[in-house]
């Protein structure tokens, strides 16, 4: 059976621990810690479960003007609020905890999460590795190939790459321009406006790429959608922005990271540093006793 690396979007993980778990988890300085916590238990409960010889964790950083995006696009996240203190505080002890329990973690100035897990996983597909990508973000699918795997850890559900269609509405390697189309509203990412996922989502079904719709417009007006006589115009008027949007939607697959397969190795953890992290943050034994077992697998 093939080698699996398992490439967690740690933010997906972090933030859903934020809002979900008592925000009365404080340390003694009462700082809160509640999102360390969710996150250190979904880490260790995964490691658990799957017993993964390689895995790696991607945080994102706050990027503004440093980001690869950024750069092409001002604009970029320019909606988004930043992070709290409390919470920046909090991704930061999520990292050291992920290198007390002996997990790669990685981060950069530039690139987005998505982008090292991409890169990661390129790098492993060179080692004959199949890819589980955890996350519950539609725009990490277009990683999946052919004997991956998508997992959405928080809803149990996992798509392998013939069952992402099913999920989100195209196939994973057209994923990109599917978003190029409807705009990413999260991200501040405009799109071709008058396109929605029904629109693009029949658009990608009859071509195959971006590139494929730009050079059969006339032909998109015979598609089987609501307002399809007005497609090939809209498309015309917005060829710009739906390319921009792309170079936005695409995932970077070729970060510099220090990495290797060797690094992405799971490695034991550090009880001791474990159970002494632990008590810093008032969590009681429950994780430091899961470190033990970890360090049993």
């Amino acid at each position: 059976m093939p080698r699996v690396v398992y490439l967690i979007d740690a933010s997906v993980y972090v933030f859903r621990a934020w809002y979900s778990m008592p925000p009365d988890l404080r340390d003694p300085e009462g700082n809160p810690t509640q999102a360390l916590y969710g996150f250190a238990r979904f880490l260790g409960d995964l490691i658990e479960k799957r017993r993964p010889e390689y895995l790696g964790v991607a945080f994102d950083e706050s990027l503004g003007a440093t980001g690869y995006r950024e750069r092409l696009y001002p604009a970029y996240k320019a909606n988004r609020e930043p992070a709290p203190a409390e919470l920046k505080r909090q991704f930061a002890l999520c990292r050291q905890y992920c290198r007390l329990l002996g997990v790669a973690e990685y981060a950069s100035e530039e690139f987005e999460a998505d982008d090292l897990i991409g890169t990661l996983a390129t790098l492993m597909r060179g080692h004959g590795l199949r890819i589980t990508v955890v996350s519950r973000d539609k725009d990490l699918s277009q990683l999946v190939g052919p004997g991956d795997v998508f997992w959405d850890y928080s809803d149990a559900a996992e798509y392998h790459y013939d069952q992402v269609a099913e999920r989100f509405g195209v196939r994973p390697e057209r994923m990109a321009d599917y978003l190029a189309l409807t705009g990413d509203s999260v991200d501040n990412i405009p799109g071709v406006p008058g396109v929605g996922p029904k629109t693009a989502a029949a658009l990608l079904t009859a071509y195959a790429s971006l590139d494929d719709i730009y050079a059969d417009l006339p032909g998109t007006a015979r598609l089987p959608v609501r307002g399809a006589a007005r497609l090939p115009q809209k498309l015309a008027e917005h060829r710009d922005a739906a390319y921009l949007a792309r170079s936005l939607t695409r995932i970077h697959c070729a970060a510099p990271l220090p990495a290797s397969k060797d690094t992405l190795r799971r490695c034991r953890p550090d009880v001791a540093g474990l159970a002494e992290f632990c008590a810093q943050q008032c969590f009681g034994s429950m994780l430091a006793r899961q470190a033990e077992r970890i360090s049993a697998l």
